[in-house]
């Protein structure tokens, strides 16, 4: 049923009955009619330069600028503890659960990021609160979550390394946000719709920051890796746990092409994300009949997860249940505190959450 005059949850917006049924409109002094916010999100011919050309989304100027002012306020409300107490019960001590949210905005994720070593294990974990469990998290936590997502993109537009990285994590994030914003008045995002139509053209805009970084080749005329030794070459490839940088590597010269499309390199590559039970479900044969490790890597990370390394994770300690970054010491009660944590990837961090 919906609401007779004005729609206490669109300030300036009313409800009117019209032939085809209920209809929203704005008040005569703020505007016309109100489009459908699943326009916003439809794509067409995937051009993301014409996407708000098309929309149909007039606001009041005031509460628009309102929204916007509030939007760009940089004060992050939580606290940069080194370690947090994961609790899932209420006690005579404690009262109520340590939930996903609380611990976003407690433990120092925007001085991680700053850390080489922790820098992909936040990015990952920010992929994959987008991808399921924004709504979970509070008004303040979802505010901290942007804040800290501007700060991961700053930081990579000065340093121009893990683009790619950043660029998948802001179109998971803007695909759910399509989604999500579909759902108005169903509480599922905390706080104005217009609040969260601006954080997505920051997105947008953001995304389009990172396809126009221009990689400078540096004025060092030394040793290149092209100079070095093609075992030494090999060697170094081997690092490399992802096959879209092999790829994008044999692109640079046409002696690395070669050495990109060895069978070997592929192989290992097939055998260290991959189970060999997984690996014998995807077989593929070259035409000279051996087996082709380069199109079963790309088969196999279609259907299965690729395995995950990071070089500093978060760890729980299973004697007194703190959550912290590993290395950090914490007030343990436990006889060998070392033996009593465990390392958590992003995954297992967001389930220990899921009372």
């Amino acid at each position: 049923m919906p609401f007779l005059g004005q729609d206490w949850r669109s300030p300036g917006q009313s409800w009117v009955k019209t032939a085809d049924g209920w209809t929203r409109f704005l008040d005569e002094k703020s505007g016309g009619f109100v489009g459908d916010i699943s326009s916003f999100c439809k794509k067409d011919d995937h051009n993301k330069e014409n996407l708000f050309n098309s929309i149909n989304y007039d606001v009041a100027a005031k509460k628009r600028k309102k929204d916007q002012l509030n939007n760009k306020a940089k004060t992050q409300y939580f606290h940069q503890e080194k370690w947090i107490y994961v609790h899932k019960g209420s006690t005579k001590e404690r009262h109520g659960y340590c939930t996903l949210g609380e611990a976003f905005n407690r433990l120092d994720f925007s001085s991680a990021i700053l850390d080489s070593r922790r820098f992909n294990y936040v990015v990952r974990l920010l992929e994959l609160i987008a991808k399921s469990q924004l709504t979970s998290l509070s008004g303040i936590a979802q505010k901290n979550y942007m804040n800290i997502l501007e700060k991961v993109v700053q930081k990579v537009l000065e340093d121009q390394q893990n683009i790619r990285l950043i660029r998948e994590l802001l179109q998971t994030l803007y695909t759910s946000l399509c989604t999500l914003v579909q759902r108005v008045g169903k509480s599922v995002l905390v706080g104005n719709i217009n609040m969260w139509v601006h954080r997505m053209e920051s997105i947008l805009h953001w995304q389009q920051q990172l396809n126009n970084i221009q990689i400078t080749r540096p004025a060092f005329k030394g040793t290149t890796f092209t100079d070095l030794p093609l075992c030494l070459q090999l060697n170094i490839m081997q690092r490399l746990s992802d096959g879209r940088d092999l790829v994008s590597l044999g692109q640079v010269a046409p002696d690395l092409q070669v050495l990109s499309e060895d069978r070997l390199l592929w192989k290992k590559l097939c055998q260290y994300h991959f189970t060999d039970r997984q690996i014998r479900k995807r077989l593929i044969l070259s035409d000279k009949g051996q087996l082709d490790w380069k199109k079963m890597y790309f088969k196999l990370i279609r259907c299965y997860p690729r395995k995950e390394q990071y070089g500093d994770t978060l760890q729980l300690c299973r004697h007194c249940h703190i959550l912290s970054w590993k290395g950090t010491d914490h007030p343990c009660t436990a006889n060998n505190p070392e033996t009593c944590s465990t390392s958590l990837s992003p995954q297992e961090f967001i389930n220990l959450f899921r009372f």
